[in-house]
């Protein structure tokens, strides 16, 4: 019992390591609608941008999903030069990941797998749940954050993953 309370312990602080703690790696903080920490929020958002680019390179072939691909490229790079830009202005030491995590690699890998149809529908799922989820993590940091700059660009970034998440709904299933 003493050592799984070690091993849970070293995990929450090892942010690091796993680029997010466990209680927001977990989807823990989501469920009980609690900020993530600043090292947290900044993680997520970097990969989520970092997600949202990579898929979107793919699907921008696909004449069915261009407009919206082309679109979350555009869109997602801004936020990343924000989030950089901002990190830089406020001196917070913390450098965003310049890749996906594990999760987002293998949701890439299928993507990559997939042709026609398949990757349409894959596409959109992936991309409705990627902005709930980014969404979520926005709205709750927007709302409790530490960092005012940061808190205050979350929630000027929402309505943009607003507008998102419903252009994601209207792709084609």
């Amino acid at each position: 019992m003493r050592k799984s309370c070690l091993l849970i312990a070293a995990l929450c602080l090892s942010t690091p390591a796993l680029a997010q703690s466990l209680p927001e790696k977990t989807g823990m903080n989501s469920m009980m609608g609690i900020a993530p920490k600043t090292d947290d929020f900044i993680n997520s958002a970097a990969v989520s941008d970092l997600f949202e680019i990579q898929s979107s390179q793919m699907a921008r072939a696909n004449p069915s999903l261009q407009t919206f691909a082309s679109r979350m490229i555009t869109d997602h790079q801004k936020t990343t030069s924000e989030l950089k830009q901002l990190l830089s202005s406020s001196n917070l030491a913390t450098t965003p990941p310049s890749v996906v995590d594990d999760t987002h690699k293998r949701k890439l890998d299928t993507l990559n797998g997939l042709h026609g149809d398949s990757f349409v529908r894959q596409y959109r799922e992936d991309q409705i749940s990627a902005h709930q989820d980014a969404l979520s993590l926005f709205r709750r940091y927007a709302k409790s954050g530490e960092n005012a700059a940061l808190k205050k660009w979350a929630g000027d970034t929402i309505p943009t993953l607003e507008e998102h998440l419903k252009m994601a709904q209207s792709l084609p299933e």
